[in-house]
Formats: C-alpha cells, structure tokens, sequence
C-alpha cells in the first residue's frame, strides 16, 4: 500500500508541476499559484510517507500557507489579468537554454562526484526536530540559503511578468 501511495502522490507533484509552468485551462497566474499549492501538499505527501512528519507540517504550514499567500498577495496587488501570449525573443530563449543546461550540467557533476547518504548519522527516534536543526544550519546550510534565494527570485519574477510592455 506504501508503493502505491509513493507513486500516486510522485505523479501528483509531476502534474501539479507541469501544470503550474504549462496551464492549459487559464492564463490566470492564480490558476499558476494554485496548482503550486496542490504541488506543495501532494510533496507533504510524500513526506508522511517518509515518516517526516515535521517536514510535512512545515511544507504545508510555511510554503503553502505563508509563502503562497505572500505570492497571490503580490499577484492581486499587480492586479493581473488574463494576457494574449507574448512572443518568445530568441536571445533570451538562448539565454534560458544555456543557464538550465549549466544548471543541469553542475548538478549531476556534484550528484557523481558525492555518495549520497554515506556521512550521515545513524537515524534516531522519528520527528526529531534538534537534530534535524542541526544538520540543517550547519551541513545543509548552503542548500538551505539558495533555497530562500529562490524564492526572493521567484518574487522578483513574478513582478517582472507582470510589468505592462509599454509601446
């Protein structure tokens, strides 16, 4: 039951993610900011089933109650609404190429050149919060700062989309 629950809330994350990015039924970025909701609870998901319980809290706690709050908030204040589609300039597909394949490219060099798991401590008891503290502001440190950098860009993104082209 645990497989079949793992694949279901994977393929959840998976078509919630693709619609967030691709959404065929609205031009509305709400739409967007709702399917990244469904996203963030079917990853909760797949976070009970890891026995991470406070991982799952958190997800749905912060992300996709504080977070996506903050994020229909910028939305509806930029009083947004339904666009044709603008044309794709070719520099900047280029530009957008080049910095995925890069990002790609330095991911799975650092994913071969680690062994994922292998200087971890032996688990404790289930939900503890201390030492999941720790590992997180001191080894996961970096990961954890890019993470909120992310977030800063997907803000400062969702304001540049937005912006009117003025002719």
């Amino acid at each position: 039951m645990q497989e079949i629950l793992f694949y279901f809330f994977a393929a959840l994350t998976l078509i919630f993610g693709a619609l967030v990015i691709a959404n065929p039924f609205s031009r509305n970025p709400v739409t967007s900011a709702m399917f990244l909701v469904l996203t963030i609870i079917s990853l909760a998901g797949l976070f009970v089933l890891l026995h991470a319980f406070f991982l799952a809290a958190v997800q749905v706690i912060v992300y996709a109650g504080a977070v996506m709050v903050l994020f229909l908030f910028v939305i509806m204040l930029l009083d947004l609404e339904e666009e044709e589609r603008r044309k794709i300039k070719l520099a900047g597909l280029v530009a957008g190429l080049v910095s995925v394949g890069a990002i790609v490219v330095i991911f799975v060099r650092s994913l071969l050149a680690t062994k994922p798991g292998s200087n971890l401590p032996s688990p404790t008891t289930e939900g503890d919060t201390a030492a999941l503290g720790k590992l997180l502001f001191t080894n996961y440190l970096l990961p954890f700062e890019i993470v909120s950098i992310l977030l800063l860009v997907a803000m400062v993104g969702v304001i540049l989309l937005s912006k009117k082209d003025l002719k």
